[in-house]
């Protein structure tokens, strides 16, 4: 598996299990840095890709998705249907740049 996708799918499932993308991002950070040197991907790419995956799939264990609901008014279904499928959106898209900016960078 690329270490791109590695640290990004690892950052994804800690965030969707937690809940916190901070704590999502700092612990697949610890994960992720050891295989970066061996591996000779870009730290920085790395930083983004663990970025993109700390956003993927909000959902009830997470603070954003309760604001977002109560904010906007919100049944449960429609929070789901626009808060966590428009972050999962922008993890997907998110990876996809990092993966671009890898491409293009060797």
């Amino acid at each position: 598996m690329p270490p791109l996708v590695f640290a990004w799918l690892v950052t994804a499932l800690l965030r969707v299990m937690i809940g916190s993308a901070t704590v999502a991002g700092i612990t697949a950070a610890g994960v992720v840095a050891p295989l970066l040197g061996p591996t000779g991907v870009s730290p920085e790419l790395a930083v983004l890709a663990v970025g993109a995956g700390s956003v993927f799939g909000s959902h009830v264990n997470d603070s954003g998705f309760w604001m977002f609901k109560e904010f906007f008014n919100l049944s449960m279904k429609q929070t789901f249907q626009s808060w966590t499928v428009m972050e999962t959106l922008i993890s997907v898209v998110g990876l996809g740049g990092v993966l671009l900016l890898e491409r293009m960078l060797s």
